[in-house]
């Protein structure tokens, strides 16, 4: 991701509300005061946008929100209101949730909460790249039947919380274990 997109996505994700950027409840700003908040030429912002490695920007006219993954403290947002802007949909199979292994006990202790941010990423199949962090040694499974479920426009799923009982397996490992044979 370059400079530019890393910005962007910081701006509209985390620092909307300390830099003055006035945005949406679900997440919109206008383009003309994201250019004049990070000092951005259109054509950079267009081609960060463009380049952005996990299609977190949605551009929309003059306007442009980050899709998903956005903090809760000093952001104007809501969960309602990004709720409302996303697919509800539906799931019939697992969910997935990539993590540490250091944190699995807890999880299965407490549940999946979205800590500072305002939902939890899930995806749909244990080798996604949606969504994917950078280490990755443990996947959650989620039966998603009792969940309510988003899907936001670059195919990120999201709930608000994951409850204990809902996780139904850990595979250790993470992706690269699942196919090796941990967990399931």
């Amino acid at each position: 991701m370059n400079a530019d997109s890393r910005a962007l996505s910081r701006l509209l994700r985390h620092t909307a509300g300390e830099r003055g950027l006035a945005m949406s409840a679900d997440g919109w700003a206008a383009i003309a005061d994201v250019q004049r908040v990070l000092g951005m030429e259109r054509e950079d912002l267009d081609r960060a946008v463009e380049e952005n490695d996990k299609q977190r920007l949605q551009v929309d006219g003059e306007r442009i929100r980050a899709c998903q993954g956005h903090s809760l403290a000093g952001m104007p947002v809501t969960r309602e209101a990004l709720e409302n802007s996303w697919e509800r949909v539906h799931p019939t199979g697992l969910l997935w949730h990539g993590t540490t292994e250091r944190v699995v006990e807890v999880i299965r202790r407490e549940g999946l909460r979205p800590g500072r941010r305002t939902h939890v990423h899930l995806t749909p199949a244990q080798d996604s790249p949606v969504g994917r962090r950078s280490r990755v040694d443990v996947l959650l499974a989620v039966d998603p039947v009792n969940l309510a479920v988003y899907r936001a426009p670059n195919g990120v799923l999201l709930v608000r919380e994951v409850p204990p009982a809902a996780i139904v397996d850990v595979v250790h490992g993470g992706p690269e274990g699942a196919r090796r044979g941990f967990g399931l």
